[in-house]
Formats: structure tokens, C-alpha cells, sequence
């Protein structure tokens, strides 16, 4: 997902998509899920030079991403895909961030503070498994701070947000952005889950996934991963502010922030869960930065404004 907070932001990707032979670019990666640039200029009947300043432009707005054909074998050889798979514009500008006043932090997706887990299940580096598949004691290994991707069948994990922040401020918003999808035995793009979102133990919304990916290999998914498994997700993100729980900008819940009464001092913890009596227990997997198609881990940022004196 690409978020873009204001629509001077959102101008060099207006300008990429205002044409209708970069539209047609992006349908035919879409389609055909990543090209060449000899594939892309025979399909559009234009030659390598003319379509390479419509890729740049499309590349410079992040709507795609040029990487190594690793098909072909030969570094110099280059290959398209789209790197979004929706585009969030926020049209009137967020309230809570408009003062600068936000803390960013990352959190490794293997950095959760509990869990509760089972088969299908499991844990890696980008170098290899920790432990064995479906051993949810290996949930418990010291190497698990270093883990790139964690899935499991259902259960949960919870995470701690640092609150560094300054003194006498109170927590106006919270967004979390992670690349997420279901877990199943093996990889099944039809395979929905409902995932459930909790702060500090309270349920504050549920978010279906729709599968578990599997039909190409993430970009940053190691070669050593089995091509079965679990490929890539989608990037989603998880708000909570003064109006309510959103993922992507869709409205999931009532329940606010101001619930909470969060401020500097204040312990906050998120959950993933996948509940036993959910009507589509369809898993979860959490990708990181060396997994996947989105060089991350769970970013978390926090909106904040000083605490109003009475």
C-alpha cells in the first residue's frame, strides 16, 4: 500500500498514472505479475527507448519497482513489477501529525513480548528456520529477535510500542504498518483469515485476509525458502485515532483512542490474534524486512500533543 498524507505528496504519482500508455504498463504487470522491458515495449508495440522514460516515471512514484531478472541469470537484464497493491490518498490532511509532533519506531517482527501459537507454525531468519516447523516452543528461542517472518495456524503474538517520547504529552494516534497475510498449510491465495487487532488487551477490530501468497516469490524472499511457503503479503495499515479503528483508511470499529487515556507514561502493547471460534481461522503470517515484497518490519508511529493545564 501506498500512503499518501497530502496531495502535494501525491503529485508525482497524479502525473505518473495521467497517462494512458503508463496505465497500460501497469494492467499488463498486474496481468502478468512482472515483465521485462523487452516483454513491456513488444507487448505495447513501442521500442526499449520510448518505453524507458515511462517506467522511470512510474519507478520515481513508487507505483513500480525494477529489480534484477533473475529469470534470465544475467544481472544487466532488468524486470518490472507493480510495488503497490492500493493507494491511500488522504484528501484532507491528518489532524494528528499536522504539528510534526510524531515518534517513529520499528519493531523486528520477531521482537513480540507474548504469544500463544500452533501449527501450521514456525520462524526464520533470512538465513535459515530457527528451530523445526510446527514446534511452537521454538517461539521461545533466544534467536528469535532475529527472525524475518513468523506464521502460525492460530494463537497470537503481542508486541510492545516504545513510547519515547517527551514529557506532559498525551497520545492523539497510533498507526501500525506491516506486510500480513493468512497462514496455510502450505500456500493457498483463497484462503481467508479473520485477524483480530487488540490495545493493551481491549478488542478494538478484525481485519479479513484473504490469503496466504504463494504464486511468485517475494522480492526480498531468500532463495533458500521453500517455494511452497509463504511468499509475500500485503502491506496494511492499522490506525486509531479520536475518530475510531481504521485499516487502510476503512473504518473497522468505533472503539477510539481517547478509550485508552494514553500519554507519555503510559505501557502499550498490540496484539495479532487468530481466536479459535473466528469464522475463518486462515492463520497469519507477519513479514519483515528480508521477507516478502516490502523491505520492513512492523513500523509503528505515535501522534502526540501536550497535555492540555486546566
Amino acid at each position: 500500500m501506498l500512503h499518501i498524507k497530502n496531495l502535494e505528496e501525491g503529485l508525482p504519482v497524479f502525473k505518473a498514472l495521467g497517462s494512458e500508455l503508463r496505465i497500460k504498463i501497469v494492467k499488463l504487470l498486474l496481468e502478468n505479475r512482472e515483465m521485462n522491458i523487452n516483454e513491456l515495449a513488444s507487448a505495447i508495440g513501442v521500442t526499449n527507448g520510448a518505453l524507458t522514460s515511462h517506467i522511470r516515471k512510474l519507478e520515481e512514484s513508487g507505483v513500480v519497482k525494477i529489480l534484477p531478472d533473475r529469470r534470465s541469470g544475467h544481472g544487466n537484464q532488468k524486470v518490472c513489477r507493480v510495488d503497490v497493491d492500493k493507494i491511500l490518498v488522504d484528501v484532507v490532511s491528518d489532524e494528528s501529525e499536522e504539528d510534526g509532533n510524531v515518534f517513529i519506531t520499528d519493531i523486528p517482527v520477531g521482537q513480540y513480548m507474548d504469544y500463544d501459537v500452533y501449527p501450521t507454525c514456525g520462524l526464520a531468519t533470512e538465513l535459515s528456520l530457527i528451530g523445526e516447523a510446527d514446534d511452537p516452543r521454538y517461539f521461545a528461542h533466544p534467536d528469535r529477535v532475529h527472525a524475518q517472518i513468523i506464521w502460525f495456524g492460530k494463537g497470537y503474538v503481542e508486541y510492545m510500542i516504545p513510547t519515547l517520547l517527551p514529557p506532559s504529552v498525551q497520545i492523539e494516534q497510533i498507526t501500525l504498518s506491516l506486510e500480513i497475510s493468512s497462514e496455510a498449510p502450505g500456500t493457498n491465495n483463497d484462503w481467508p483469515s479473520d485477524i483480530y487487532f487488540y490495545l493493551n488487551g481491549e478488542p478494538i477490530g478484525m481485519w479479513t485476509s484473504p490469503g496466504d501468497f504463494g504464486d511468485v516469490r517475494g522480492i526480498f524472499t531468500p532463495d533458500w525458502w521453500l517455494p511452497n511457503w509463504n511468499q509475500y503479503g500485503l502491506l496494511k495499515m492499522i490506525t486509531i485515532n479520536k475518530k475510531g479503528t481504521f485499516v487502510d483508511g476503512l473504518k473497522i470499529s468505533n472503539v477510539s483512542i481517547k478509550q485508552f487515556g494514553l500519554d507519555y507514561k503510559s505501557t502499550i502493547r498490540f496484539r495479532f490474534e487468530v481466536p479459535q471460534d473466528a469464522e475463518n481461522v486462515g492463520g497469519l503470517t507477519i513479514f519483515g524486512r528480508k521477507f516478502g515484497n516490502y523491505s520492513q518490519a512492523i513500523q509503528a508511529r505515535i501522534a502526540y500533543s501536550p497535555i492540555a493545564v486546566s
